[in-house]
């Protein structure tokens, strides 16, 4: 080879390297790409992206569009969505999930449910361990469900909190303030002292939100009504109660509050308190008027609709489609366990279809893109969280979940809306993805040992039918 050919030669290869060089600058590193995926962002423009593309960077989206999107991309893990389809991680605006460890209890041949099985179990059997393992056990079943996200109320929610973040979901943890002696707090409205050590421990925590959960106001007096808002103010944390549930709520309030007029209706009651505001959560509202849902959204209060607990417990049908028209944000929960058994989000979308469309005799209310908008987006607008989770934009969080569609009730796909809100089961969620990191894969969770989750389960459970035989 003479000299000018190797002087071409050396050229070249440095040529060659050089734009190699460039190419591999150019790529921006990520975490995840979910790719070849059918996409519902959920951004407010009904679209559906085919053959999308979403890119991770920690726990951030960073990218969302068509397959061209990959290829400004690397990533550690790709991965596969072909015939999938992605969609935000489903929001359960309303739940009690220490109550698992009850399920099923008091179903039948119970005059009182209540005073006869949930009262006494609660007395006798509530702990501190039984409460995380139980709240284990339910956000096991939500991650395995596609939720990401739960808005809680119940006692010890420290404990709740460490079962949501050891799952590795998101979750708004409300500590109960109630006018009587409960198991963590042996004097009446103890609770709200509880909330106060709560909040500071646990705010900050990429995963939980604490928050102050006065009960119900048929449970919760005047004074302490306003005092559990002033501390969820102080601390600009949420405020999660029952409100508007009971046909006899109204006259039950005027009852145990001498504050309350004849006049008044519950949300009026509020109102006069300056209770309403929009780091309110009210969970249920199946009684209230145009009035009352016009005080609802100029306070911006968020509102959860639980029909399949509504509906089970006989306790009326919520107004839902109609705050929903007025604007108001509005998402949907199970409520807890006993009251509607099944923890996950994915039912309780075609029990909120048939709940409106029977009270209104009218089957086009709540389409499938507004069952779908309500089970995500919109629960994060009810928590006051839409800037961070709920849709699939960039700058949000990632928290994403990924349905096969290969099972037989999946299929056709005709409308993926549909698919998700009349036709899916929780065994079709494959992935459960949650501030960036992959907590169900094919269907198995990925972050508890389950071996010894289910020894301490078996404890309880145990514990619970043993005791539960002796009620009458």
């Amino acid at each position: 080879m003479n000299l000018l050919s190797k002087s071409l030669l050396a050229t070249s290869i440095l040529l060659a390297t050089a734009a190699y060089a460039s190419d591999v600058s150019a790529t921006t590193h990520a975490t995840i790409i979910i790719n070849n995926a059918q996409i519902l962002p959920m951004d407010g423009k009904t679209q559906i992206i085919e053959n999308g593309t979403i890119v991770i960077q920690g726990n951030q989206i960073v990218a969302v569009g068509d397959a061209k999107v990959a290829q400004g991309y690397s990533a550690e893990r790709v991965i596969d969505a072909s015939g999938k389809i992605v969609m935000p991680g489903m929001v359960n605006g309303h739940t009690h999930i220490g109550m698992t460890a009850f399920r099923g209890l008091g179903e039948s041949g119970v005059e009182n449910r209540l005073k006869q099985v949930m009262f006494p179990l609660e007395k006798e059997m509530l702990d501190r361990q039984l409460i995380r393992t139980a709240s284990r056990q339910a956000a096991m079943e939500m991650a395995l469900s596609g939720t990401t996200m739960i808005a809680d109320m119940y006692y010890h929610q420290d404990e709740v909190a460490k079962a949501v973040a050891e799952v590795g979901i998101r979750g708004v943890m409300g500590e109960t303030v109630i006018g009587f002696p409960v198991v963590d707090a042996k004097q009446p409205y103890g609770g709200l002292e509880y909330a106060e050590q709560f909040i500071k421990e646990w705010q900050g925590h990429e995963l939980i939100v604490p928050a102050v959960a006065p009960h119900a106001p048929y449970t919760v007096s005047a004074e302490f009504l306003v005092k559990s808002k002033q501390l969820a103010d102080k601390y600009d944390v949420p405020l999660l109660t029952h409100l508007a549930e009971f046909r006899w709520e109204e006259a039950g309030v005027r009852k145990f509050s001498k504050q309350m007029s004849e006049e008044q209706s519950v949300i009026e009651y509020l109102d006069s308190l300056d209770v309403l505001g929009d780091n309110l959560v009210a969970a249920h509202m199946n009684y209230l008027d145009e009035h009352d849902m016009d005080l609802v959204k100029q306070h911006n209060v968020g509102v959860v609709h639980c029909p399949k607990s509504n509906l089970k417990g006989a306790n009326g049908q919520s107004p839902a489609w109609m705050m929903h028209s007025k604007g108001i944000a509005l998402g949907i929960g199970t409520d807890g366990p006993m009251s509607s058994n099944q923890n996950d989000v994915l039912t309780v979308m075609s029990y909120t279809a048939m709940n409106a469309r029977t009270l209104h005799q009218d089957n086009s209310k709540f389409s499938p893109y507004e069952l779908v908008e309500l089970a995500t987006i919109g629960g994060a607008r009810a928590l006051n969280m839409q800037d961070e989770i709920g849709s699939l934009e960039v700058g949000k969080k990632a928290d994403i979940v990924i349905f096969e569609t290969d099972s037989p009730n999946m299929q056709p796909n005709y409308d993926p809306f549909s698919t998700i809100a009349f036709s899916a089961y929780p065994q079709n969620v494959e992935y459960t993805i949650v501030n960036g990191k992959v907590i169900v894969e094919d269907g198995q969770l990925m972050t508890v040992d389950m071996a010894e989750h289910n020894q301490e389960w078996k404890k309880v459970t145990d514990k619970v039918g043993n005791f539960a035989k002796t009620l009458k």
